[in-house]
């Protein structure tokens, strides 16, 4: 792995990056303000760049669903057919998170609920990422928890997007926790009971090199722990398999970032992709917004390039 910079693009508080270029210009909505609603009322703070480095800040783009505090995370937005479709969870603090999705005629927003619990039969859904395969199918990855896995805790999993505001058939496994460095918690009191929980988090997938390749979050976001594996299929549903194990895009290091993760990619006008992540601010305050360029090693890893 690459050394990188440890210079934030966006020194707000932007947690859960997700970048989408339209046209020439790109897009980034992140959690923010702890998933609360920005300032003017809504929530999802969105920014605009031509360049991934230099950002303008437009406030919140979705509509709450209420009046009533809830904690609104990680969105991701996906175009179709001329519609902006945000994909998020939504629950209270840290529990009870449900997917749903909300839709605009522009990137910026508003966006409006759309009324549909994508989730209704999980206890607790997070971090959805839609992904839109070369024959047009569209899959939405996330985060859910599974108290049979043999590692208890979070773990990914995949289900068919038979409309954008639609889910077809059971969640197919992606990947669940196979190694320390994904322990989120010892004695953690989940469900009435106590693990010892591992997370596995913030999905993304991208086809290189005639692969699918799948960036996973692991660990505690609250800590050094934190970081992004890798894993490859043949297939959007798998079997997934990782190549290498461990955090082998980022990890937290000495005198580098501190717990950089839930990243997205996104790929400019010339071909050319870019690692968007968080990592905490110095204080441990906030979390920030980065972007990195990304290449692709001839054995199909990804690795980060170096920028001094």
């Amino acid at each position: 792995m690459s050394r990188v910079s440890v210079e934030p693009v966006y020194t707000g508080n932007f947690a859960d990056p997700f970048v989408l270029r339209v046209g020439e210009r790109y897009y980034a909505y992140g959690t923010g303000l702890d998933g609360q609603q920005e300032p003017g009322g809504r929530v999802f703070e969105v920014l605009s760049s031509d360049d991934l480095h230099t950002w303008q800040s437009h406030g919140g783009a979705l509509l709450p669903l209420s009046a009533e505090p809830r904690a609104y995370w990680a969105p991701e937005v996906a175009e179709f057919r001329g519609i902006f479709y945000m994909y998020y969870s939504v629950g209270v603090g840290d529990s009870g998170h449900h997917l749903r999705v909300a839709t605009s005629r522009t990137p910026l927003g508003p966006f409006t609920d759309q009324g549909v619990n994508l989730t209704p039969d999980e206890p607790f859904a997070i971090d959805p990422h839609p992904f839109q395969d070369d024959d047009g199918q569209w899959y939405l990855y996330y985060a859910r928890d599974d108290l049979g896995a043999d590692r208890v805790g979070t773990v990914l999993a995949v289900r068919r997007l038979e409309a954008m505001t639609r889910l077809d058939g059971p969640a197919v496994p992606v990947l669940a926790a196979s190694s320390d460095w994904q322990l989120y918690q010892r004695q953690r009191p989940m469900y009435g009971r106590v693990f010892d929980w591992h997370t596995l988090e913030g999905a993304f997938v991208v086809r290189r090199q005639g692969q699918y390749h799948l960036f996973y979050s692991g660990g505690a976001w609250t800590n050094e722990t934190y970081g992004v594996g890798h894993a490859v299929a043949d297939h959007p549903l798998g079997p997934w398999r990782e190549p290498q194990g461990g955090p082998v895009v980022l990890r937290s290091g000495p005198g580098g970032l501190r717990g950089p993760g839930h990243n997205s990619v996104v790929q400019d006008a010339h071909g050319q992709d870019y690692l968007v992540f968080h990592a905490w601010n110095p204080q441990g305050t906030q979390r920030e917004l980065h972007v990195e360029p990304l290449v692709w090693t001839a054995a199909g890893t990804p690795r980060v390039v170096t920028v001094g």
